[in-house]
């Protein structure tokens, strides 16, 4: 493709796909100018936008005001008015609504003369900056040749509007290596023989690359205004089984691995574990930090039960176990006959006395056949069964 017809169809497909504003190109000239004689190619009020490309190398493009009017009224009523707005100066809003189509439209030419030789002086610019006036362009740009391209061109399916375009850059070009082989060439290239070795050479090259790995102990998040009262012998506190939990961390915070801290030849040294392993990550308990639980207080919830005195009365009562009288009887004592209704202590038995003291049983009247117990067991053998409810 040649300079000309992709700089024609850039214009037009740019204006169409961006702005939807159907363009043509009725003239389009190429000279070849000094620095001193491009400000004479400019339109009274243009816009002038400082282009920079390959090698710090300097361009320019300037829109008319016919031209300038039309993209802005396309951007911001997407339609043309019904007649062109009065001359204006170009203001820095203008500059910035323009910037876009600039770097559209040279990336464009960019693209159709990539395979060509003209890609070294029409590739790889970009907008830079804007000049309110061109008097400065004698200073800013390089004192050497220009290949300036002048177009005229009309806006609108019907013509309604016409405008120009100018298009300025270094005749020698310093963007050679933004060529691209055709598509031709590339199709018909043998590729190289990369020889036996290169997957032990790529692997040994891989491999030898550094790679850094961060042993993380533990992550505290806190507020800004607590990070900027920091000082030196300040204590942040973590957790007591964070020497158990270290994470090794790869690019990016990327968890690789799971490790304990430990000692190998007096070095602080890592031991890879699993997460699942006996007595690793999961069997270690996992503990409240001492900050969250005050001294003297219990994370339990206090529940308050009912108490009720048993048999022996209340323990919390003074009067608990102490004795009603001089007579030994404790207050509050459960009754030990309960079970024998209807006996009373000292009372008779079968009509009989209590001994007196140190009478044995000598005093026992009528019990004295007791004596010759053993002897009438032996003689009548076991004693029959005691009747339940016989009033003993």
């Amino acid at each position: 493709m040649t300079s000309e017809k992709a700089i024609s169809q850039s214009l037009a497909k740019v204006a169409q796909e961006m702005l939807g504003l159907p363009l043509r190109v009725t003239e389009l000239t190429e000279t070849r100018r000094g620095l001193a004689d491009l400000p004479e190619m400019l339109e009274d009020l243009s816009l002038l936008a400082v282009i920079e490309g390959p090698g710090e190398g300097l361009g320019l493009v300037a829109l008319p005001p016919a031209t300038l009017s039309v993209l802005i009224e396309m951007q911001t009523m997407r339609r043309l008015g019904k007649s062109a707005p009065g001359l204006r100066k170009p203001t820095r809003i203008d500059a910035a609504m323009a910037a876009d189509f600039i770097d559209a439209l040279l990336a464009m030419i960019e693209e159709f003369l990539s395979e060509d030789d003209a890609i070294s002086w029409a590739g790889g610019f970009r907008y830079a900056s804007h000049l309110d006036d061109p008097r400065p362009l004698g200073l800013l740009l390089e004192d050497i040749s220009y290949r300036v391209w002048s177009a005229r061109i009309t806006f609108g399916a019907g013509a309604e509007r016409e405008g120009g375009f100018l298009w300025a850059v270094p005749q020698s070009g310093r963007g050679v290596a933004l060529k691209r082989a055709r598509a031709q060439d590339v199709q018909g290239a043998v590729a190289p023989d990369p020889g036996p070795d290169w997957e032990e050479a790529l692997e040994r090259a891989v491999l030898s690359a550094p790679a850094t790995l961060d042993a993380v102990l533990h992550r505290v998040t806190l507020p800004l205004a607590a990070v900027m009262g920091f000082a030196p012998g300040m204590e942040i506190p973590i957790p007591e089984d964070a020497l158990e939990k270290i994470a090794l961390e790869g690019q990016g915070r990327r968890e690789l691995s799971q490790a304990r801290l430990g000692q190998s030849r007096g070095m602080r040294a890592l031991r890879l574990v699993e997460a699942d392993e006996t007595g690793g990550l999961e069997a270690v308990p996992k503990r409240k930090p001492s900050a969250l639980v005050a001294t003297g207080e219990t994370p339990f919830p206090k529940v308050d039960l009912p108490v009720e005195p048993g048999p022996l009365g209340d323990p919390m009562n003074a009067a608990y176990g102490a004795p009603d009288d001089l007579s030994g009887t404790t207050a509050n004592a459960p009754d030990p006959l309960g079970g024998l209704g209807g006996l009373e202590i000292g009372a008779g038995l079968g009509g009989q006395d209590l001994p007196e003291e140190g009478d044995g049983l000598g005093g026992m009247g009528g019990m004295d056949g007791l004596r010759g117990l053993a002897n009438e067991k032996e003689a009548a053998g076991d004693l029959p069964p005691l009747k339940i409810g016989s009033g003993l």
